[in-house]
């Protein structure tokens, strides 16, 4: 088998309506979103920034307009009350032969699931109960197909993800997770009592941070 390789694939933004995601985001930054799609399977939509070569950003909430699904809702978004701040929710990796990755870290990252979107199509690990691994500093792991990726339909605005900081009780067994699978990226590491994603964003007006706050 082909050595395992992961790398970041996109932050995760969640909110419980899809416009104050994106408002929240475009203020914060300073540049439009561009439309998502659907998720039939989990009755969510998105929308998405281009963060990189490589990486973007999404925003993703119920959608209204879909009937809910038979299974609770990926990113922990039934979780989120009409009074829900928008918030880094956690972030995914993308990583080839998925499921000799899922499968060599005992599926913590939950059980591959196909999914799609319109005519995009992916695999992606999920948990069961719709829960965020290790509270939202572990990712969920994607793999897309050969030569189909959502970023390649996406505008570059300017904005570029120049670090991912990751804090939790159990950083080093994540940092540890992530290794045996091949993680590429560079990812700061901070061992602290509370879990905690920081984004730091370059922007055509200058340095953001996106924070995971309590939600």
């Amino acid at each position: 088998m082909m050595p395992l390789a992961t790398w970041i694939d996109h932050l995760v933004v969640t909110a419980p309506d899809l416009a104050l995601g994106v408002a929240y985001i475009e203020d914060l930054l300073g540049v439009p979103m561009q439309a998502g799609g659907q998720h039939q399977a989990m009755a969510t939509h998105n929308c998405l920034l281009k963060l990189g070569e490589h990486c973007y950003l999404e925003v993703i909430a119920p959608d209204p307009t879909l009937a809910a699904p038979d299974r609770p809702r990926w990113f922990a978004l039934d979780s989120l009350q009409p009074t829900s701040a928008p918030r880094l929710a956690t972030w995914v990796a993308q990583t080839i032969l998925i499921q000799a990755a899922s499968e060599l870290l005992h599926q913590q990252l939950g059980v591959v699931t196909p999914m799609r979107r319109g005519d995009l199509a992916w695999q992606i690990t999920i948990p069961a109960d719709g829960s965020l691994p290790f509270a939202g500093v572990a990712p969920m792991l994607i793999e897309w197909p050969r030569e189909q990726h959502p970023i390649q339909r996406l505008t570059d605005q300017g904005c570029r993800l120049l670090q991912l900081e990751l804090h939790h009780p159990q950083a080093s067994q994540i940092e540890i997770m992530l290794s045996q699978i091949g993680m590429k990226d560079v990812i700061r590491w901070q061992t602290a009592a509370q879990p905690q994603l920081i984004a730091t964003i370059a922007t055509p007006s200058g340095i953001r941070h996106i924070e995971q706050a309590p939600g």
